[in-house]
């Protein structure tokens, strides 16, 4: 009987996402209060799927190029998109899925947006241009630029320390960046990938940062002092992501 569930749970799975099945999705999020999933793609598209039923309610043409992140607001009824289109969206699921806003500024992908978590009328952007932009969701233009890095940004997140926000970047110039948000200067420089930064992870429990990389590697770093404690290899080729579990030091 368990393999049969098994069996149909799949199948139904696999009807469900049908629609997007020859096309790479990119990013896909969790919008836990509404038992949603939103999901961004290589045509442009969001999609949006009941995650209890995992049928599609909503199809979106939200961008011309593609979907490289999506990132769903902590608290209002929002979810940014960026694109390859060099735009950001923010989108209203309280009505109807609205585009409320279109972000525009970086000259090149935008691959990574973040909201900050002291301050969540704000936001910041990666992009290839070698830009990270902060935005306030008032405007639709950068409260500030840094010129974060010499060649394209993938990634990047906040964290907070003591009382203080910090953000912390990932490039192809093989580097992270850690930038103190208030001075809007870089304390630290992760050196010792051997290719580009693709993924960044601050550790919500333990004091690490971990960092990804086209050389296959992933290092993890402390982040008072931002020393390398540790490289895995795992005979891995390009990393792409990484993902934290929560209460352990998995």
């Amino acid at each position: 009987m368990i393999g049969q569930a098994q069996s149909i749970k799949f199948e139904k799975i696999e009807k469900s996402f049908k629609v997007i099945e020859s096309v790479p999705v990119r990013s896909a999020k969790f919008i836990v209060q509404e038992n949603l999933i939103v999901v961004g793609a290589d045509d442009g598209f969001i999609r949006v799927y009941n995650s209890d039923t995992l049928e599609m309610i909503k199809e979106i043409q939200a961008h011309t190029d593609f979907i490289r992140n999506l990132a769903v607001h902590p608290t209002l009824p929002y979810v940014l998109s960026s694109s390859d289109d060099k735009l950001i969206k923010l989108w209203d699921w309280e009505n109807g899925w609205i585009c409320s806003k279109v972000f525009e500024g970086h000259e090149h992908y935008v691959m990574q947006v973040a909201f900050n978590p002291k301050d969540l009328n704000t936001f910041a952007s990666a992009s290839l241009d070698g830009t990270i932009k902060i935005w306030n969701m008032d405007s639709d233009s950068p409260s500030f630029t840094l010129d974060a890095h010499s060649k394209g940004i993938n990634c990047v997140e906040y964290f907070i320390a003591g009382d203080k926000s910090f953000l912390i970047s990932g490039s192809d110039d093989y580097t992270a960046k850690v930038w103190d948000y208030e001075t809007k200067s870089c304390v630290q420089i992760l050196e010792g990938h051997t290719n580009n930064v693709t993924a960044i992870c601050v550790h919500p429990e333990l004091p690490n940062i971990i960092t990804c990389s086209e050389d296959g590697t992933v290092r993890i770093w402390d982040r008072t002092n931002y020393r390398l404690e540790n490289t895995l290899e795992y005979g891995f080729e390009r990393v792409w992501t990484v993902a934290y579990m929560k209460g352990s030091n998995k």
